[in-house]
């Protein structure tokens, strides 16, 4: 077995219902995942209870690079992150193109807010935007849910507020929902997923092997194509854009 720990998005977008099956067949490994936010995927890599990981948060990543923790981190694949609420607006969020004013103006008026608040990769994204735009975001008009972004995306639903979520999973979880996309296309925004190796020190159960094998596979051009095409057939539009062997800086 590998044993994969990734990001919820990965899981509710339905991406890892294509890979895992396809890893399946062409491996001789049987793939076995963990999905969570991306903090705690990050920290069940290092603390060695996977063997290969999958995640979308570049600061803390490259953190846990430096220390050795995770190895040879390539990147994958990206899509954005965009802001939904509901279509009546009461933030005015629709009037402006950058989402630090989104967020004033979301704080201004005191409107809901669901946030995951479970370290993930959209918390993380989400936090960096709370600092950059000066805002202290408690208050009773900011809630947050402690789950994973399919459940965030029915609190905000549930409760007519806003939140930042990530393209793919707003996409699949769409019909069910009455929130709109009110904001998308700011920089800040980018999404990108990147798989990393487990340092063999972390744990005395690691398969290195194995998670090399997956990471391998990730990157192939087999498994890229795949990653391209996904999505289109459903929602007319890929869900992930696949960047392998390219720099961060050359994205977006």
């Amino acid at each position: 077995s590998v044993i994969l720990s990734t990001t919820t998005s990965t899981q509710d977008s339905g991406l890892l219902d294509i890979l895992v099956p396809l890893f399946n067949k062409k491996s001789s490994y049987n793939l076995k995942t963990i999905s969570v936010g991306t903090g705690q995927a990050l920290a069940l890599a290092a603390k060695g209870e996977a063997d290969v990981t999958l995640a979308h948060a570049p600061s803390l990543e490259k953190k846990y690079v430096a220390e050795g923790k995770l190895l040879n981190r390539r990147l994958v694949m990206y899509n954005d992150f965009v802001i939904v609420g509901p279509a009546a607006d009461p933030a005015k969020v629709n009037s402006t193109r950058s989402s630090i004013e989104a967020l004033k103006l979301i704080a201004g008026s005191k409107a809901r807010f669901i946030s995951r608040g479970d370290n993930s990769g959209t918390h993380n994204l989400e936090k960096s935007l709370w600092k950059m735009a000066g805002i202290d975001s408690r208050g009773a008009w900011y809630v947050e849910s402690g789950q994973g972004m399919g459940a965030t995306l029915g609190i905000a639903n549930d409760r007519n507020g806003y939140t930042i979520t990530d393209r793919a999973t707003y996409l699949a979880y769409q019909k069910r929902l009455a929130l709109i996309i009110l904001l998308e296309g700011d920089k800040p925004l980018l999404n990108i997923y990147s798989v990393m190796e487990v340092n063999p020190a972390n744990g005395p159960r690691i398969n290195t092997a194995g998670g090399k094998v997956f990471a391998d596979f990730m990157v192939a051009a087999e498994t890229q194509a795949v990653i391209k095409s996904f999505g289109v057939e459903k929602y007319r539009q890929p869900l992930f854009v696949p960047v392998a062997g390219k720099r961060e800086e050359e994205i977006g």
